[in-house]
């Protein structure tokens, strides 16, 4: 009876972490085939290919930077933007906070002013930053970012510090510190 118990407690918590993981992923195909939305998603095998080249371009000379960014960017897993304009973003920022399981994700930051959202949010899986989300809306505008890897804060502050992803600007004005 206790075997069959500790697995039906298993079972349930493998299919709760697994529900979470879904809830974006269930938000972002919600919306996908929206012409109100505009989409991106990129791979891991992309983000593979993209560190690769930086590294090999890197290997090439002695751009210290470079080598930096390929490592960092073969970190990443997996990117999912949405993002819309002319809709209803706190409807829709509400909506998609509801869909989170808030035990799972810790507030980086959170920007509340007059009529906009902003909120930045990681999910952490053994001391590793294992998803960064951005989520915000305001009266006309939406935008959802889920990046996924396994990455140290160090990761996150150099990859706002050096790439143009959406929402990057908004997260190096709030950094978290180096843990």
């Amino acid at each position: 009876m206790k075997k069959i118990i500790s697995l039906l407690v298993l079972v349930l918590v493998a299919t709760a972490v697994q529900a979470q993981d879904d809830a974006i992923v269930k938000f972002f195909s919600k919306y996908m085939e929206s012409d109100d939305f505009s989409r991106v998603y990129i791979s891991p095998k992309m983000m593979q290919m993209a560190g690769g080249f930086l590294k090999s371009a890197a290997a090439d000379g002695d751009d210290q930077d470079a080598k930096d960014m390929g490592e960092l960017i073969s970190k990443v897993k997996g990117i999912r933007i949405l993002s819309g304009e002319d809709v209803d973003g706190m409807a829709l920022y509400k909506e998609a906070m509801g869909t989170l399981n808030r035990n799972k994700y810790e507030d980086l930051m959170d920007v509340q002013d007059k009529g906009s959202s902003l909120k930045f949010m990681v999910r952490e899986e053994n001391g590793k930053v294992a998803e960064l989300l951005m989520l915000s809306g305001s009266e006309g505008e939406f935008t959802l970012l889920s990046m996924l890897g396994s990455f140290t804060y160090q990761d996150l502050n150099m990859l706002a510090e050096k790439t143009d992803l959406p929402g990057m600007n908004e997260y190096s004005s709030g950094k978290k510190k180096n843990k």
